[in-house]
């Protein structure tokens, strides 16, 4: 059997397509395409679409509609083959059963059908077309791509090409460096769209807003903060080392975890403050006082901090004692407890609030290239000599020290290689001995 127009569906590879004086004309990817259509009443051409005879004979292109309006409102029911010849005559005799008359109709394949990669395949030369990019990074509006020297001539087109292919793509720059200065950052150029790098990314639920020119994100790392928050139960408290605008943060806070939250760059910071307000990860409790008969307290489940990972560390034992963290917010009831509570007494009265936080329970230090050089940071942090003439030690039974989540990179693929790998690693940073008191 014919194949139909599926053969005539495709833009060469490799021929510069496109390209004028280095910009984008986006006439040549206009195609026009032929087809048979049977011109049918309206009402019979559900008759036509349903038929197990015409099956293999209607057209079957993605985004494209298989039934047309005629020119006095009669309907085109189109199929894929543009010459009579090419149809059975089963397929026919069904046709002048049906009193359908075979036209001729003219199918517009134009730019905005043909997808990104087809068309950035057709752009570029031939040698090096085999390797074009194919894929980007999207953080909110902003399309991020990585271009390799070979494309940077073409890269104004292909950003242009993400740009028009992206509906809610307003931005796209290419990564100019790699991640070189302690905050994580690289240059960026802008290849289409609009200067506009305050981007704001969905991830667990929450709202993160930042700078993408000022602060490390990274949405392939999604998955790695749902696995660690996955880890923290209700009642614990987390220490955030470098907690970047608050991934591994906040939506902690929104599971009902106390955090403290520190990073150095100064932007990465700003944007936290504002995550944690935007996100209102914030707890509201009425509790009865003695001079008063019920007093709001507000307070944040996460608190910010912007110093040095050593020594947010260091002070993060004292922070939570001296100024222990709100308690775990109460369990909102449900609506069938709401229900009975107003039928029996009236306005159900708020939970009592329950006892302030003042131990770490978990340490996040997601900081791959250079977190394990901050380890020995931990050494004495519970002893008097750190804690103000204090040994914090007590607050931990036995077994039940602070678990510390230190990401680290290694090549090795084998887990005992690996562990091995970062073992050796640790111990080449290794200075003196100890341990938490």
């Amino acid at each position: 059997m014919p194949e139909g127009i599926s053969k005539h569906l495709f833009l060469p590879k490799g021929r510069g397509l496109g390209l004028k004086d280095g910009k984008l004309d986006k006439e040549p990817f206009r195609k026009v395409i032929p087809v048979l259509a049977a011109k049918v009443p309206p009402e019979k051409a559900g008759v036509l679409l349903k038929s197990s005879v015409m099956k293999r004979s209607l057209l079957d292109v993605s985004r494209v509609k298989s039934v047309a309006r005629g020119p006095n409102d009669e309907r085109l029911v189109l199929l894929k083959y543009s010459d009579q010849a090419d149809l059975t005559p089963e397929v026919q005799n069904f046709l002048q059963a049906q009193s359908a008359e075979l036209v001729s109709h003219d199918i517009v394949f134009d730019y905005d059908y043909w997808s990104a990669d087809e068309i950035i395949h057709a752009i570029l030369p031939e040698e090096i077309e085999s390797g074009a990019p194919s894929g980007f990074a999207t953080v909110g509006h902003l399309a991020h791509l990585n271009l390799r020297p070979e494309y940077l001539p073409y890269k104004y087109v292909i950003g242009q090409v993400i740009l028009d292919k992206s509906p809610t793509c307003r931005t796209v720059i290419n990564k100019l460096d790699n991640i070189a200065n302690q905050f994580r950052v690289f240059r960026m150029e802008l290849l289409a769209g609009e200067p506009d790098y305050v981007v704001t990314q969905s991830e667990n639920g929450c709202q993160f807003t930042f700078d993408f020119r000022e602060v490390y994100w990274n949405s392939r790392l999604h998955t790695e903060h749902e696995r660690i928050i996955a880890n923290f139960k209700t009642e614990d408290v987390v220490a955030d080392a470098f907690a970047g605008v608050g991934p591994f943060a906040i939506p902690a806070a929104k599971k009902g975890c106390a955090v403290l939250a520190n990073d150095l760059n100064p932007s990465s910071y700003k944007y936290l403050t504002q995550n944690i307000s935007e996100n209102k990860v914030r707890l509201r409790l009425l509790a009865r006082q003695a001079v008063a008969d019920r007093v709001l307290q507000v307070g944040s489940l996460v608190r910010p901090f912007c110093e040095d990972g050593r020594a947010f560390i260091r002070s993060a034992f004292n922070r939570a004692y001296d100024d222990p963290l709100p308690p775990v917010p109460p369990r909102k009831p449900s609506k069938a407890e709401v229900k009975e509570k107003r039928a029996g007494e009236g306005r159900p009265p708020p939970p009592p609030p329950g006892p302030t936080r003042k131990r770490v329970d978990h340490f996040v230090m997601n900081l791959p290239d250079t977190a394990i050089l901050f380890l020995d940071a931990f050494r004495g942090v519970l002893s008097p000599a750190n804690a103000g003439e204090r040994d914090l030690s007590g607050l931990y039974a036995e077994g039940s020290m602070p678990m510390v989540h230190c990401h680290c990179f290694t090549r090795e693929l084998e887990p005992e290689k690996a562990e091995a790998d970062i073992r050796q690693v640790s111990y080449g940073h290794k200075h003196g001995s100890g341990g938490w008191g």
